[in-house]
């Protein structure tokens, strides 16, 4: 009989590509990953991973295995929903997928909630990029994720995925300090042009964001700087090196050297719970956003300038 843990590893391994990869997802050690899969390979007496170059890939016995491995741990998770469901009260593993500045500044509140009010519940977090996590609860790889959109990048919803608002997450202009903005009740988008920008690198949203808002104004942006995260932009504003627009969450209160300045229209990305509609009852899943949006109005204001307001909710169906 086939071993689920060992289909398990397969499956995570044909999902994110490698066997590093899988064990991060996972919460193991690669080694505990290559030791699964070769243990499965002598139960099939079938080879399953390929050397290529410095990685592995899966032989077509391998694909077939993993695609029949998403369907029994489907039906498992439909299983223990039935029985968490039965007993009313949140409990097992609940693997959650969050975005950099979400993992930082929302959930870790959130899961030390969880882990008093739930001590059955055993969340598990791994922080990805925000363009996987639809694809990663869809594929069922993840229980949960925490995504966001724009308003120039709308989030996917695939068939099978449900989502729920978490809340609105408020952008600031943020300007060194002594900047000619940092004397202005708040600044326009038309007034913008001119100045050298810090922002993230191309592909990402908060850039196609930037030259896409700009160019809508008529004017092409000087991208100076470039920085996967928000800390490091915000300390080259604070050197003095340029202007960027910063999400509060997962920012924090700025350092010295940086202003925050309200931005008119202010920049809003959306943040969303997602899980697969087979859970849908599943209350460590209920729970869960429940308590995301519980924490959201306490985490989201953390920047100085406009106050952000306590957001609103919202059922799966977008607006």
């Amino acid at each position: 009989m086939l071993d689920l843990p060992r289909l398990r590893a397969l499956h995570a391994v044909s999902v994110h590509g490698s066997v590093a990869a899988a064990a991060a997802a996972l919460g193991y050690t690669p080694s505990a990953v290559s030791q699964q899969i070769g243990k499965l390979e002598r139960e099939t007496r079938t080879t399953l991973l390929e050397r290529r170059g410095r990685g592995v890939a899966l032989t077509e016995e391998a694909r077939h295995l993993a695609e029949t491995a998403r369907e029994l741990l489907a039906i498992v998770e439909r299983a223990e929903t039935t029985l968490e469901e039965r007993r009313g009260l949140p409990g097992g593993r609940l693997t959650v997928a969050a975005f950099a500045s979400a993992a930082r500044g929302l959930l870790p509140g959130v899961l030390a909630d969880l882990a008093v009010r739930h001590p059955a519940l055993d969340v598990r977090l791994t922080e990805v990029d925000p363009h996987l996590s639809v694809d990663l609860v869809a594929r069922g790889v993840t229980d949960l994720a925490v995504a966001h959109d724009w308003d120039i990048a709308p989030l996917p919803a695939p068939e099978g995925v449900e989502h729920a608002l978490i809340g609105d997450d408020r952008c600031d202009l943020v300007v060194p300090a002594g900047h000619p903005f940092t004397a202005r009740r708040l600044v326009r988008r038309a007034d913008l042009g001119g100045q050298r920008w810090v922002c993230q690198p191309p592909g990402r949203v908060c850039h196609d964001w930037l030259v896409r808002t700009l160019r809508t104004a008529g004017f092409e942006p000087e991208v100076a700087h470039m920085a996967e995260e928000n800390h490091t932009i915000v300390a080259l504003v604070a050197a003095g090196l340029g202007i960027a627009v910063v999400p509060r969450l997962g920012t924090g209160r700025l350092p010295p050297g940086a202003v925050a300045v309200p931005l008119e229209p202010v920049p809003v990305r959306r943040l969303y719970a997602l899980w697969r509609t087979g859970a849908s009852r599943r209350p460590a899943i209920t729970e869960t956003v429940r308590t995301l949006r519980e924490h959201w109005p306490a985490v989201s204001g953390l920047l100085p300038g406009d106050a952000a307001g306590v957001p609103g909710t919202r059922g799966a169906d977008r607006e």
